[in-house]
């Protein structure tokens, strides 16, 4: 099964090609990111493409995409996952969401399995976006968004052991795994729901809180005398 891979939840701007066998883990044949947060719109399309070209396949090729839902902020959030969703109608093929906290944790915890793994992304206005896995790679708290340091003092709580994710802020523990969503991580954690051939999910976005930008209200009367 070919599959198209895309995230852009964090500063990377993600695109991947990767190979889904019956079994095993699958195969990246081709991945282009570039980290900066004000470009995810324009760059994630050529990344695409350059992507496929280098894994020497064609967009019709693709059997699936899988897209990362977040968390993440509104704008970058919103750029791949109507990317993906605009693919996946062009094509006739299904997208299949991938909250990106766990894309980073099944990558992290094959660095350290049997682990608690705390991953952690930047959420911006001193905040983090943050999830809990159990030893066995299962999501046991989270996602969520609060402040670096309210995270610190609820690791005794959450029984974590090592951190994954955006080296923003020291938690003391052991660090392991990317910093943002990678292809493979996606992919792999799509991988049972791939094989299956079941319906995917909803394309919801994980947003956690309201957008930075709002509707502007009703002007305010000005009264002359």
């Amino acid at each position: 099964m070919l599959v198209l891979a895309v995230d852009t939840s964090t500063p990377a701007v993600t695109a991947g090609v990767l190979d889904l066998p019956a079994d095993g883990p699958p195969t990246l044949l081709a991945e282009r990111v570039t980290v900066d947060a004000k470009a995810h719109g324009e760059l994630l399309t050529p990344h695409v493409r350059d992507a496929l070209a280098a894994a020497g396949k064609a967009l019709a090729e693709v059997d699936a995409v899988v897209c990362g839902t977040g968390p993440g902020p509104f704008t970058g959030l919103r750029a791949g996952m109507v990317t993906a969703a605009a693919l996946g109608h062009a094509l006739d093929r299904p997208v299949h969401p991938v909250c990106s906290l766990d894309a980073i944790a099944v990558v992290a915890a094959a660095e350290a399995p049997g682990d608690p793994l705390l991953v952690v992304t930047d959420a911006r206005r001193r905040e983090v976006y943050w999830a809990a896995y159990g030893p066995g790679g299962a999501r046991t708290a989270g996602p969520d968004v609060v402040a670096p340091a309210e995270l610190a003092g609820r690791l005794a709580e959450l029984g974590v052991t090592r951190v994954a994710g955006a080296r923003i802020f020291d938690f003391g523990l052991p660090v392991v795994g990317p910093e943002h969503p990678t292809p493979v991580g996606l992919v792999t954690a799509a991988a049972a729901v791939l094989r299956a051939g079941a319906e995917p999910g909803d394309l919801t976005p994980l947003y956690l809180r309201r957008p930075d930008a709002v509707e502007p209200g009703a002007r305010k009367r000005v009264s002359r005398a």
